[in-house]
Formats: structure tokens, C-alpha cells, sequence
């Protein structure tokens, strides 16, 4: 366990030293933020989320714009599935959630 702490340590320094870099430079900003992607996930109220829970996954591009998502579901610990949502179905997620959440 110790050599994937040490590992993630080491990455982070890593990632530090990229980001002061991507601070002080334009062009490493923009091909920063070219390559970057981000996703939000909301977890949906349940009766019981110790035995049930379930939840909507949003990938975004570095803008902020919604590309794709997908429905995560799971009863306990162990059993768990992911769908794949619809083009349309995304475009109603999409409609509710942007109108009352916004990241900062």
C-alpha cells in the first residue's frame, strides 16, 4: 500500500510543477485546457441509499458543456450497473440540472 501512496505523491508534485507552468504561460494554458475534460456526478435521493443508490454522471468539456452522461445504479456494495443515457434523454438532464446548478 505504501508504493501507491509514494506513487500518487510523486504524481501530484508532478502535477503542481505542470500547473504553475500552465499559470505563468498562455500557450501551455490553451494546450492545457485543449486536452482537458471534466465530470460531475449527482447522486439521486433514495428511500434507502445504504441499501440502494443511484446517480447521473455528466461528462463536460473544459467549457463547461455537457457532452455526455450516463445513469449509475447499485443495491449494496457489490452489485452495480451503468447505462448509457440517450442523446434525447440527455437533452432533458441536461435542461434541468443547468438551470439550477452551476460550478465555480
Amino acid at each position: 500500500m505504501a508504493n501507491i501512496a509514494e506513487a500518487a505523491e510523486k504524481k501530484l508534485k508532478s502535477r503542481i510543477r505542470k500547473f504553475k507552468k500552465v499559470a505563468k504561460d498562455e500557450t501551455e494554458k490553451e494546450k492545457f485546457f485543449d486536452q482537458l475534460g471534466a465530470s460531475v456526478e449527482i447522486f439521486l435521493p433514495t428511500k434507502n441509499p445504504e441499501q440502494q443508490g443511484d446517480s447521473i454522471i455528466f461528462y463536460t468539456t473544459a467549457e463547461g458543456k455537457i457532452i455526455d452522461a450516463e445513469y449509475s445504479y447499485n443495491e449494496g456494495e457489490e452489485d452495480f450497473t451503468s447505462l448509457q443515457i440517450s442523446d434525447k434523454d440527455l437533452n432533458v438532464l441536461t435542461e434541468i440540472f443547468t438551470a439550477n446548478f452551476k460550478l465555480e
